[in-house]
């Protein structure tokens, strides 16, 4: 369902990544500021859910044993490459500028990136396909995010510290 919404928009997905990025980022900060610590832990639930809702509904396509695909190269193209990355991304951005704690979430998200995998092996009623590629690029994911996180609250610091001399 999703995969043929992106196949069919394949031009527009790029730029809907950069854009839902750049809102993202600019949410984050915003609540940051505001010191709305609760409503980014609110986003960062509702990130966590529409993953889980994403990877694990059932979709009935795939019948059979457990299988999953390991895969040894780097896809950084695609449309699946996109989607892939943005969903843990916004899980990783919210809840690291509300704990500020990046590292921590970091990992958190690589687990759970790795749980979802490791269902979608396990349960073929799903239709799913564990791949290691959506791990990593899940990671990549998380990671941006943190890093993310890390930039507005190294910028939060340094405002703090010039207004505090000023």
């Amino acid at each position: 369902m999703i995969s043929t919404f992106l196949a069919e928009h394949a031009p527009l997905v790029p730029i809907g990544f950069w854009v839902a990025l750049a809102v993202a980022t600019g949410v984050a900060w915003l609540l940051h500021r505001l010191r709305l610590r609760g409503v980014l832990l609110g986003l960062s639930g509702l990130s966590f859910v529409a993953a889980l809702v994403l990877t694990l509904l059932p979709d009935g396509a795939r019948s059979g044993g457990v299988t999953c695909t390991v895969q040894f190269s780097v896809p950084f193209q695609g449309i699946d490459t996109l989607a892939n990355i943005a969903l843990l991304l916004p899980l990783a951005l919210f809840l690291s500028v509300a704990t500020n704690r990046p590292l921590t979430v970091l990992a958190g998200t690589v687990a759970l990136s790795v749980a979802i995998e490791v269902v979608q092996a396990l349960a073929p009623a799903l239709g799913r396909r564990c791949d290691t590629n959506d791990w990593f690029m899940n990671t990549v994911g998380a990671l941006l995010g943190a890093v993310i996180a890390l930039t507005i609250h190294a910028i939060d610091r340094r405002r703090r510290a010039a207004f505090v001399l000023d």
